[in-house]
Parts: structure tokens; sequence; C-alpha cells
């Protein structure tokens, strides 16, 4: 007698398709979006890096202000 739990089910077959195929799909976005983040995040980080290091050098290299005499008084 033949085991009815062996014989194959195109409907199951056909359901377990679409459902991998979905599957993969939501993977592929969720992927693709933690990739953005990870870009934003790494171009927002080099941006605050060479404008703090920029400001450092133009204020390094700027003259120190000079000291004001004080007036005399008449």
């Amino acid at each position: 007698m033949k085991n009815p739990w062996t014989k194959k089910n195109p409907f199951l077959s056909i359901w377990l398709s679409a459902a991998n195929t979905a599957a993969g799909r939501a993977r592929a976005q969720t992927t693709a979006a933690i990739k953005r983040e990870a870009n934003k995040a790494a171009k927002t980080a080099t941006r605050e890096g060479v404008k703090q290091l920029t400001d450092f050098w133009v204020n390094a290299l700027k003259p120190a202000p000079r000291a004001r005499k004080p007036r005399k008084r008449r």
C-alpha cells in the first residue's frame, strides 16, 4: 500500500513557492533599508569629522586677538 503522506501535492508546492518568494522580497527590502541607513550614518559622521577638523585648524592658525589697552582717563 502506498503512503499518502509521500504523495506530491501541487497546491502545497505552489503555496510554498509563493511564500518563499514573499520572504525573499521582504528580506531584500530589509537589507536594502539597512544599507541605506548605514551609508547615511557614515556620510553624516564623515561630514561632521571633516567640519570639526577644518574648524580646529582654521581656529588654530588664526592670529591671537590683541588685548586692548585701557583708555587713559583725562
